[in-house]
Order: C-alpha cells, then structure tokens, then sequence
C-alpha cells in the first residue's frame, strides 16, 4: 500500500507544505479538532512496505502480505489462532498533552484498533467481518508526562484471518519524526544469464535495498514484472540473441535501467521422426492439471492409445505465440523427467503430441504475423520436448485462412512424420463452410485425424438432414457421416467421446455405442434406425477425454473401445 495518505478531514496548507499523513491507516491528528502546523504521522511503516518492521505481533501470528492491499504494495493481514486473538503493537513516540487522531483501514475478519499507555483514558474501536476495506477512527489525548504510547490492532478469538493498512497516528511529533518520504530504488547491479533452452532464458540479479518489486526488459521492450531477483523469460525463439535489461522499482518510482546482458537461445535439436500412427488408432488426451480426476504420469498413461495428446499448451503475451508449463501438481520431479517419459512412449511406438486450447485456452491466429509466431513457437516445443506434433482443439473462433498456413508453416519445418490431429466441436464440422470444416480440407495432405468431439453439444443434424439425439449410436455414425461425405478420407476420421460421466457435461455413452458406431461405419453392422449407404473400412478410431477420467473408471473406455479400434478391418 501507498505509504502516503492525507490526514482524516482532507489536505491543507501548511508552512507553504502540503501535510500529508503518512501511512497506511492509523492517523493521529494533533489539537482538539484543529490540526496544528507541526502535525504529522507518528506511526512508521504505516503502510507495512517494509515487512513488519517497527511491529510486533502476538505467537506469529501476522505477516507483511502483498494482497489483499488497499494501497502501495504491502499490507498486514494477521490470524487469530486458539486462545491468541493475533495482535500486532507498535510504540510510539508522542508529545505530552496533546490530542491524536488514530486511524486504519480493516478488512477481512472482526478487528480492532486501540491505543494503550496515554496517561489519560486508552481508547478502542472495532468493526465486524467486511469484505471490503473500511476504516476505523479514533482520537485519544496525552497525559502531561506521556511521551509514548502503543498502538494496536487485534482479531477476535475463533474468527477469520483480518487486514491492514494505510495505519496513521496524526498529531504533534513527539520527537520520533516520521517516515521519510520514499524514494526510488538503484540501479539493480549483477544481471546475469543462466541455463537457457531453445525457448528460454534463465536471468538473476542482486537485491536492491528498498525495492518491492523488479522489471525485465527484452530488447529494451516489453517489461516482465518480478517479485524477487530472478526469473525466466520464455517463448523465445530458438538460435536467437536477446538483450535483457533489469530495473528495480518501489511506490516511489522505477530505478534506471541495468547494464545489458546479451544471451542466446539453444539450438534446436532434431528429436528424429516419431512413430508411424497405426492405421486404426486410438487417441486420449493426458491432463498437464488436476481437476478431481486420476493424476497420471505419461509413463501411466493406458498401453491402448496410440495418440497421446498433452493438454494444453499455453499462449504468451506474443499473438499467436505458444509455451508450455509442466503443472507441478502432476508430479513430476523436473522437466527432464516428462521428457524421458515422451521418450519412452515414443520408443514404445506410441505419438505424444502437444494439444493447443481447450474450453479455457485460447490463441488467435489471424495474421501472417500470428501464423508465424504460432509455427515457430510450436516447433521450438516439439524441438525442446520430443512432441511429435499439435492437435488443434481451438474452441474460441478458427481463421481458415491463417491456421492453414500456420499448420503448412510447422509442417515444412517438422517435416512428413509430424502428427496432426484436431479435435473440432459438432457445430464446427456440421458443414463444409464452417472455418473448422474449411481448415481441415485445406491441410488434409498433412493431417492425421479429426476426432470430431460428440458431447456437449445436444441434438444435431445428421447426413441424412434429420435431427439425432446426443448419446446415440445415430448420432455418432449420422454426423461422422457429414465428415465422410464431406472430403475427408475414412483414416482422417475419429468418434470423440467422453471416457465416463464426470468427464464431460453431457453426452457421455457406454463403451459399448461406441463399438457398434465403429462397426455401423466400418462394416455396416450394429448401426441404430440410420444405416449409412456405404462403409468406411479405414475409419481411423476413436478418441477419449481424458486418459485421466478413464483411469478414474477403472479403465473401461480404453479396456472396451481400444481392442475394438484395433480389431477394425
């Protein structure tokens, strides 16, 4: 929080001064009702900018908090535990005989702010549990021989964690002063780079006294904010020379610039073509997060899928720029870990790809600039990690035109083995003008499969024009028929379905209509009230969200769906 506030009634002139209070809620104001010349903030570190110095709270039980912050960039936020009701003091120099405001901003749960050892009569306030900031004021006067006193703020027993700031205790100096104004911090000294891969730089840097925060400049452009004294910069393009600059900053200002270090990017290094994707296979993607279902490493992924899509990768502050971040909550030990599990499952004939969007991701790709960005960064991850390829699982808008030539811009540099899979919703692929639809034609010398997803989505139109309901073994084969009929080969074309109820908000079906789809299509048995004109013998598979929520049900999707896959014609 900003250590700097005006005093309870307003500013005013004073001595051709403005008097500000300082700090982040206690405000003293001397005289009865009308501030003096001399008034000032007696509190220090009124805005808890500085940790908890000049604070001393009860069994530990407050700590220096960088949000929630009403003001500037620290706060206090401190919780009552058992018998102890987390209370924070600090002593404070005042003038005898003379009348103070006390004031601070709360938050959180019940809490309260006194003042002890007047020599007159101490004084408290309180306010209930606030979900936003609100402040507490009080005035108390001095005893003739009262030359300090200790402000406090307190909980209440059994009750939530409660915040502060912006405290001030306004009146005459009692010979302690107060705060200094702030100023801006130096000049970070000892930037240095560290390990750097194809797509990163590892920077550090010495602490700067005062500062609360940093900022990394690339190509002396696009500032990274950092809290302490190192960082790495990711999305870098592989082989390539960056200059990064670092700046230090505090509520007062920003330091200048650091000397600049130049460090270049790894050279990208061939991982070699990947396994040939068999001719009936089956696709499941993996869970680089947690959300309730079964936490898999890639070496516990299920022997049944042939196609194990990563999901997700992440965009950067760069349009069309893609990164990935190994969720820690997967469990792996380091990055190098997840490679040697690619590895292996590449050695154990099976393609990991890396899976672009979801229902929360999302990267534009509307210009030749995008286009670029896209195939260059998504190269530089197959290059870094093994990935054998991208699956497209765009949810939030397709441009044809540039994720066609973003996907034929990654095809030339990854070469003919690179795996490409989409995975489009049913509205995108209902008819051939769709942006989904019109992509997939336009690279499908290059693609893989489409595992169109066939949930979520409610009644459709089948090839036939008539409605089917979700669920179904019609509405499986009648809206693969559109895709069948529509352009794309049978080995292009994928049943998405979900691998249990909790893995998808609707239109999960048993295993078992998923084999009697597969059959419909292929070889004309199992088919429901539609039967198509002709069968598809190469129909590529199926695919399954997720391996996660399939391991989460004892495997029944892959034990039921992969041997039939792998049985077809």
């Amino acid at each position: 929080m900003d250590r700097t506030t005006t005093r309870p009634h307003g500013r005013r002139t004073l001595g051709g001064a403005l008097a500000l209070a300082v700090g982040s809620g206690l405000v003293l104001v001397g005289g009865a009702g009308t501030a003096q010349a001399a008034d000032v903030n007696v509190a220090k570190n009124a805005g808890f900018e500085n940790g908890l110095t000049n604070w001393s709270c009860s069994a530990g039980s407050g700590a220096a908090v960088s949000s929630p912050v009403r003001t500037g960039t620290g706060a206090l936020r401190a919780t009552p535990a058992g018998l102890d009701n987390a209370k924070c003091v600090q002593t404070v120099a005042v003038k005898p005989g003379s009348t103070y405001t006390l004031s601070a901003w709360v938050q959180g749960g019940y809490a309260y702010l006194g003042v002890t050892g007047t020599g007159t009569t101490d004084v408290s306030t309180w306010a209930p549990d606030s979900a936003s900031w609100k402040q507490l004021t009080t005035t108390f006067t001095t005893g003739a021989s009262t030359t300090s006193v200790q402000i406090y703020t307190h909980g209440w027993y059994g009750t939530s964690p409660y915040s502060v700031d912006d405290v001030s205790v306004f009146g005459p100096d009692g010979g302690g002063g107060q705060d200094p104004d702030p100023t801006a911090p130096a000049t970070p000294a000892g930037l240095a780079a560290g390990t750097v891969t194809t797509s990163s730089v590892a920077l550090s840097w010495g602490a700067v006294s005062g500062a609360t925060g940093y900022k990394v400049y690339r190509d002396g452009a696009n500032p990274q904010t950092v809290s302490g004294t190192s960082t790495t910069i990711t999305g870098l393009t592989a082989d390539t020379a960056y200059q990064f600059q670092v700046s230090a900053t505090n509520s007062a200002g920003e330091s200048a610039k650091s000397t600049a270090v130049t460090a270049r990017t790894a050279k990208p290094t061939d991982p070699g073509p990947g396994p040939a994707v068999p001719k009936h296979a089956v696709t499941g993607y993996w869970q680089n997060f947690d959300n309730g279902a079964t936490k898999q490493k890639l070496r516990d992924v299920q022997a049944a899928y042939d196609i194990i899509a990563v999901s997700f990768a992440d965009s950067t502050t760069t349009p069309g720029q893609i990164t990935f971040n190994l969720d820690p909550a997967v469990g792996y030990a380091s990055a190098a870990d997840f490679k040697a599990d690619i590895a292996a499952k590449k050695a154990a004939g099976k393609s990991v790809i890396l899976s672009v969007g979801g229902e929360k991701g999302n990267v534009t790709i509307n210009s030749d600039a995008t286009a670029t960005a896209f195939a260059d960064s998504a190269y530089a991850l197959m290059q870094e990690y093994g990935f054998n390829g991208v699956d497209i699982d765009l949810e939030h808008g397709v441009n044809a035109t540039y994720l066609t030539k973003a996907l034929r811009q990654l095809s030339a540099k990854a070469g003919s083995s690179m795996v490409l899979t989409m995975a489009p919703q049913t509205i995108d692929m209902q008819n051939t003008s769709s942006e989904y639809f019109k992509t997939a034609l336009a690279v499908k010398d290059i693609l893989t499969v489409v595992n169109t997803q066939y949930y979520n989505s409610g009644s459709m139109l089948g090839c036939d024009g008539k409605v089917y309901s979700q669920g179904s073994v019609d509405f499986l084969t009648a809206l693969a028929c559109i895709q069948l009929q529509g352009g794309l080969d049978a080995s292009q074309v994928g049943l998405g379905v979900p691998a249990s109820a909790r893995g998808a908000g609707s239109g999960y079906v048993d295993p078992q209509i998923v084999n009697n789809a597969l059959d419909c299509l292929a070889k004309g048995t199992g088919c429901g009230t539609f039967k198509p004109a002709q069968t598809w013998p190469s129909l590529r598979g199926a695919m399954t969200w997720s391996t996660n929520w399939d391991a989460t049900a004892g495997n029944a999707w892959s034990n039921a769906v992969g041997p039939k896959v792998h049985g077809l014609p």
